[in-house]
């Protein structure tokens, strides 16, 4: 069984002042600077107020996609971000939709949608991504995962936005559990949860949702946006 994206310590820079944890990108490299202007970092704020970290991506001009396991007592999010020492904007969330069918035993539907407390203010910087649907259900080739989690396993946190592509695969396993799936040593490690699947036509079409051990490699999960592309519609039309 996989296993949610553990959430690897990490420091932020010298304006968050506290220990925060986030994903990894093993295998990647330094993504050009606001080259992802979709790319968002998200604030969660736990019950005992502890302070943990998810990946997301702006679907909207109010509305942030990440993994519903990535669910906390409120949310905050970082818009146009390459390095955790520049000036960001940082915006509360109004509200958080975790998927109608999420299933937190398995992690099947693993998607939540965070409504802004305001629009984001659209510029080269900060642009939503556009969505893979139900014509896009076929399996893409070529695509990359982005983040600013660890580049090898006992590296700290990347100061800036790291990327990494990876071919996905028919695994069984994966045609069963209706996901896709990437397989090796490059990918989203062990926390990086809610970043987003793009594939070479420039859509999203998955969620970073889990990872698992294998005999000498790493079997990566990601949830798939084509199937939910109506209970996302429906949320984003009427909220």
């Amino acid at each position: 069984m996989f296993n949610h994206c553990s959430l690897a310590l990490l420091m932020l820079a010298m304006t968050l002042q506290r220990q925060a944890y986030a994903g990894k990108i093993i295998g990647g490299h330094e993504a050009k600077p606001h080259s992802r202007p979709y790319m968002v970092l998200v604030e969660l704020i736990k019950e005992n107020n502890e302070i943990k970290y998810c990946g997301g991506f702006l679907i909207r001009d109010d509305f942030v996609m990440t993994a519903a396991h990535c669910k906390a007592k409120s949310h905050k999010v970082f818009l146009g971000l390459h390095k955790y020492s520049e000036n960001h904007k940082k915006v509360s969330v109004k509200e958080a939709f975790l998927h109608e069918n999420y299933d937190k035993t398995d992690f099947t539907n693993d998607i939540m949608l965070l409504k802004l407390s305001e629009k984001a203010e659209i510029t080269k910087n900060v642009e939503p991504i556009a969505l893979a649907d139900k014509e896009d259900s076929s399996l893409p080739n070529s695509c990359t995962v982005s983040g600013w989690g660890k580049t090898s396993e006992n590296s700290n946190m990347s100061e800036t936005l790291m990327e990494a592509s990876v071919t996905l695969i028919d695994n069984e396993l994966c045609v069963k559990e209706n996901v896709y799936c990437s397989e090796g040593e490059i990918g989203p490690m062990g926390g990086d949860s809610g970043d987003p699947l793009v594939c070479k036509d420039g859509k999203a079409y998955g969620v970073v949702a889990a990872s698992k051990k294998t005999e000498g490699s790493t079997l990566y999960k990601y949830t798939k946006i084509p199937d939910s592309i109506d209970w996302i519609n429906s949320i984003i039309n009427h909220n």
